[in-house]
């Protein structure tokens, strides 16, 4: 065979570099779509010089018109993720006997003109245009998930976290309840040196902005997997065989203030264990979450510290040492101390 076709899951570029290394005289296509649209919309010719989280799937075939759009079909810019919409001669007539679903899925072409169709299909699935002009898959749509008032798409944290060098593959949920959820992110690692906590954090940062930074790493032997393939996140939810990574240079309190105050982080940040040379950042804490530590600290040590002290010493070490000289210059809470903290 000389021709081959891989469709209806992200294809890995090292799974597609070593297919073409064995079969160096073939055309290996990556196409694109589903029963909707008549099962195949996009194509794209892998190379071996593929790289990213997936090979891309490339451009619309004859007859299609694509569209990345946003949630009120308006058109993104390249890189920015949209909902993947498509029109033209593939497209269904609807779903049988369900014309709510027909109408929220099969809507009118905002950008009809001339021979473009009249119709687009909302696929749900989330994409984004290259630089080349190529599409990338990112995930489904349906997968949203919001934290402190902001939508975050937790496939495209996974999509960074799965191109560092020391992960294979990677999934993030949000775990917890209410105003406590937090990011977390299992990982399957690669052969070899296991990735560390503070490091994946700086690699996603330099990429991602910090709302959609984990607070918390776990590394799995294997993801929780569907019947059909697909990632089981419910299952995640329930997984207690994942081992929280511990950065290096891990550091145990030494003194009463920086025993107390690590309990205050672990309850404020949810985290098992927290050194006193870690970023208080770095480990997920936010402005919401200052307030919280400054009001435990009021409790706890009977003392007023400011907030900005946190943002400027965001350790255990450098907060410890604030506390006790506040306490021994008599520095004492200005404000009552409610129960609860």
């Amino acid at each position: 065979m000389k021709l081959w076709c891989c469709s209806g899951e992200s294809l890995p570029p090292d799974l597609a570099r070593r297919f073409l290394a064995a079969m160096p005289r073939v055309i290996l296509l990556n196409i694109y779509g589903s029963s909707e649209v008549a099962a195949d919309v996009t194509w794209h010719e892998v190379t071996n010089q593929e790289e990213g989280p997936s090979v891309p799937i490339g451009r619309p075939i004859h007859n299609i018109q694509l569209y990345i759009l946003d949630r009120h079909l308006n058109s993104v810019p390249v890189g920015v993720p949209g909902e993947i919409c498509v029109g033209g001669e593939c497209l269904a007539l609807g779903y049988w006997r369900k014309p709510e679903l027909t109408s929220e899925r099969f809507v009118a072409n905002p950008f009809k003109s001339g021979n473009s169709a009249p119709v687009l299909y909302k696929t749900g699935d989330l994409g984004r245009y290259l630089p080349t002009g190529s599409v990338e898959y990112l995930r489904r749509a349906d997968d949203q998930v919001k934290i402190r008032g902001i939508r975050v798409e937790p496939g495209e944290i996974e999509a960074v976290l799965a191109s560092h060098p020391l992960v294979r593959s990677a999934a993030v949920i949000l775990a917890g309840a209410h105003a406590e959820r937090q990011l977390v992110a299992y990982l399957v690692a690669r052969s070899g040196r296991a990735p560390v906590a503070n490091e994946l954090r700086r690699f996603l940062r330099s990429k991602l902005p910090d709302y959609m930074v984990p607070s918390d790493y776990k590394i799995v032997d294997a993801l929780p997997l569907l019947p059909s393939g697909k990632l089981d996140r419910k299952a995640l939810l329930l997984d207690t065989s994942g081992r929280s990574i511990v950065d290096h240079g891990h550091v145990e309190p030494q003194t009463e203030t920086q025993d107390k105050l690590a309990e205050i982080w672990r309850e404020v940040l949810r985290a098992e264990q927290v050194g006193i040379e870690d970023n208080f950042f770095e480990l997920g804490g936010d402005s919401l979450m200052v307030i919280q530590v400054i009001a435990r600290i009021r409790k706890v040590f009977g003392v007023e510290v400011p907030a900005v002290s946190l943002f400027e010493k965001p350790t255990i070490a450098g907060l410890a040492g604030e506390i006790e000289e506040s306490r021994a210059k008599g520095i004492k809470a200005r404000t009552p101390i409610l129960p609860g903290g």
